[in-house]
């Protein structure tokens, strides 16, 4: 431990090893120094006790301490203003909502779209309102894991992971998957790539012209909210696969992007041959219905959210296709309801997660499940993930393959025209409940 105390002449530094008078000149240095070792919780104590003690424990004369000091408090500026930017680089402070520790007033960082501004308009101020549920006082979980390279061994082990991969679909709807095939170089870039995409200022982010897609590609908050709870802390960047080429200024994640959209398309559509056989129906639809032409990738950005207990990063919800293919870092967040039940997920470095859509339990006639799931906002730090969504052209027809069938028939626009006009006029999606016989 160290402690820092004001004396006449000087102040006093003492630590475990030492106790030693620092001049004046040097004062607000250390004690500067001394606050950032404590903001972190006594991550820099060590090194703050190691400079201070190895530096002075020695020196006897004062004069000789302030020759010392002088040289090295320069270098101690310099550190601790790296050290601040790189806290802010962290914290993302959003508008009038964010506290802020180093200055009197807040900032918002240039790249951030303006969510506080957003919030505090339409809700008033949320920092007053009734706060929502305890969404980090859940369990957490590890998802059924399969090895998918047991595919490729023989038929005990191969047909062994085809029965996984149907029973995690049929109890979870969730599961992860190793030796899939996606080179950890490709999701490494992906994730560097997006991080310099969404560093870009908002101003040019909301400018179609950015990636030379189609407006709406840029997304941030979730302006049909109508209550808090509804508010999605995130931005994103959604990607159809076939404009993917179109990203002439992204040369490096356009080249990834379309290394990822191969190797998940591949999974995909394996994983969704896998469980159509284990129902007895057709394993051709999905080649024939879920074209690149309909398929996407949505990069997903939840930045650092100063009023974390009262918003989402991503609201609860069910996904609209057949199959989702995810990565995501390490921070975490990822949460899904199953059993009535919250469920925190735990990261797993080498995993991709599966999850089953809407479609999927339609088609399946509800054997498959389409799980509730959210992402829960993190007040001190940012989280990346993207994902490769595998959905039918928009008149392809849903039915289920089993009778008697407890969905009626619809086509996949009407789906979604659907959704939008529930999110629309209640801030939330219905989804499949609409559709039961």
């Amino acid at each position: 431990m160290a402690s820092t105390a004001l004396r006449p002449g000087g102040a006093i530094f003492a630590s475990t090893e030492c106790v030693v008078r620092i001049p004046h000149i040097c004062v607000p240095i250390f004690i500067s120094l001394h606050l950032v070792a404590e903001k972190t919780e006594g991550i820099l104590s060590i090194a703050y006790g190691a400079i201070v003690c190895q530096l002075l424990m020695d020196l006897e004369e004062v004069e000789e301490v302030n020759k010392q000091l002088n040289q090295i408090m320069w270098v101690l500026v310099m550190f601790q203003f790296r050290y601040i930017f790189y806290l802010l680089s962290l914290t993302r402070f959003q508008g009038d909502l964010s506290p802020n520790i180093f200055f009197s007033h807040p900032v918002r960082m240039e790249s951030e779209p303006p969510f506080g501004e957003f919030v505090n308009s339409v809700f008033g101020n949320i920092v007053e309102q009734e706060e929502t549920e305890a969404k980090f006082d859940v369990d957490e979980c590890e998802l059924p894991l399969i090895d998918l390279g047991h595919l490729n061994l023989g038929n005990l082990e191969h047909e062994e992971c085809k029965r996984k991969i149907c029973e995690a679909s049929t109890e979870w709807g969730f599961f992860q998957i190793v030796n899939h095939g996606v080179s950890k170089e490709i999701l490494s870039r992906i994730h560097r790539e997006q991080v310099e995409l969404f560093r870009q200022p908002f101003q040019i982010k909301t400018n179609e012209k950015l990636l030379n897609l189609s407006s709406g590609c840029y997304r941030w908050g979730t302006q049909t909210a109508i209550t808090q709870k509804q508010f999605a802390w995130s931005e994103a960047f959604h990607i159809p696969l076939s404009t993917i080429f179109q990203l002439s200024e992204f040369e490096g994640l356009r080249s990834s992007l379309q290394e990822f959209a191969i190797k998940a398309s591949d999974l995909a559509q394996q994983i969704a041959k896998i469980l159509a056989e284990n129902l007895g129906c057709k394993s051709t639809f999905f080649f024939k219905n879920c074209l690149p032409s309909s398929c996407y990738i949505r990069m997903n950005r939840y930045p650092a959210c100063p009023v974390s207990s009262k918003v989402f990063g991503l609201i609860p919800h069910t996904d609209s296709d057949f199959l989702t293919v995810l990565h995501q870092d390490q921070v975490g967040g990822l949460q899904l309801l199953k059993d009535g039940k919250w469920i925190r997920v735990k990261p797993n470095p080498d995993a991709l997660v599966i999850n089953i859509g809407d479609l999927f339990q339609a088609w399946s006639n509800g054997v498959y499940k389409s799980l509730e799931h959210r992402v829960v906002a993190n007040h001190e730090i940012e989280r990346f993930s993207f994902a490769y969504f595998l959905c039918p052209s928009h008149d392809t027809v849903i039915q289920s393959c089993c009778e008697p069938s407890i969905y009626r028939k619809f086509s996949f626009r009407e789906y979604r025209q659907q959704v939008e006009e529930d999110v629309k006029t209640t801030g939330d999606k219905v989804g499949l409940s609409r559709f039961r016989r």
